[in-house]
């Protein structure tokens, strides 16, 4: 019966990026252009890749799915937000909040694990060349990627469904510009001790675990390049992980900073200025480095917006 006294909140506020009206236009008019740029980017990724046989191998099988997850990515936060500073109301349902969580937290992971999984696609092909095709198979690409979707779909579950089990009844105010994990707990009445455990072992291991993965597969590449004689096949092959390496760096960067501190210590501005980092920044920018510095993905590229033109 007390419990049920308790839950008296069924929508949040969401304070945004800032709280200046006279900033929401510009805020506006950056947030919606970058998601545009992000979506476009992206969607261009998949299609150049889809529509030519020659990318149809591992490593552009994953920059699909990475491409894919990161309009999933973008699209859970940012149409919400530019809705909030279009409309000038900044609630969100507790079922949208929940809705929001669950999503973001999906394709957060699965950024994570592609990425990891794409470290070792590269580590594959410069460590054992010969044995690519065969270790790099088709039935093995389906499993690393369904193996990624289905750890990522019951992770963000599980912390969704332990939020259900919280209880809001005071503040109502999320300092953030969309319902994540953290920010969303502290407003919580009752013990969130579950879910700061899980957040800090499972989530902190997801995180952990591949970039871990991530660690060894370079060290094992840089192991290889080192025993190649010429300074031109050194090259061919660090150039080929040098798109992977700059994404990892932006994602890495900011994630761990925010999901592997205690919640205790996240400042509001701390949290909001990570959160756009690695939920626009890294997104809008993936398609641009996967394009600028690989050959094949720009002539891809040329002949599908070629093709559209025709």
């Amino acid at each position: 019966m007390d419990r049920r006294n308790q839950t008296s909140t069924h929508e949040f506020l969401l304070m945004g990026i800032s709280e200046r009206p006279e900033r929401q236009p510009l805020l506006f008019g950056l947030f919606l252009a970058m998601y545009l740029v992000t979506v476009l980017g992206n969607l261009l990724i998949v299609l150049a890749i889809g529509s030519d046989v020659h990318l149809h191998t591992p490593m552009y099988l994953f920059l699909a799915n990475l491409s894919f997850s990161d309009i999933g990515f973008i699209s859970t936060v940012i149409p919400k937000m530019l809705d909030d500073i279009g409309s000038g109301s900044k609630l969100i349902s507790y079922g949208g909040c929940l809705t929001q969580l669950y999503f973001f937290g999906l394709f957060a992971d699965l950024d994570n694990f592609l990425l990891a999984v794409m470290a070792l696609d590269r580590y594959v092909a410069i460590s054992q060349p010969l044995h690519y095709t065969m270790t790099m198979n088709y039935q093995c690409c389906a499993l690393l990627l369904a193996g990624s979707w289905v750890v990522t779909i019951i992770h963000a579950l599980v912390h969704t469904l332990l939020v259900t089990r919280l209880s809001f009844c005071g503040s109502n105010v999320i300092p953030h510009f969309f319902c994540d994990l953290v920010p969303l707990l502290k407003l919580a009445c009752s013990s969130t001790y579950i879910n700061d455990l899980v957040l800090m072992l499972v989530a902190g291991t997801l995180l952990i675990g591949p970039f871990v993965c991530i660690l060894t597969s370079y060290f094992y590449i840089a192991l290889a390049v080192l025993r190649i004689d010429s300074p031109e096949g050194k090259q061919k092959a660090f150039s080929s992980c040098t798109s992977h390496l700059s994404v990892v760096s932006l994602f890495y960067s900011t994630a761990i900073g925010v999901y592997l501190c205690p919640p205790s210590s996240l400042s509001g501005g701390k949290d909001r200025v990570f959160s756009v980092m690695y939920t626009v920044v890294t997104p809008m920018l993936n398609p641009f480095i996967y394009s600028l510095r690989n050959r094949d993905v720009k002539g891809a590229l040329r002949t599908l917006l070629r093709r559209k033109t025709l």
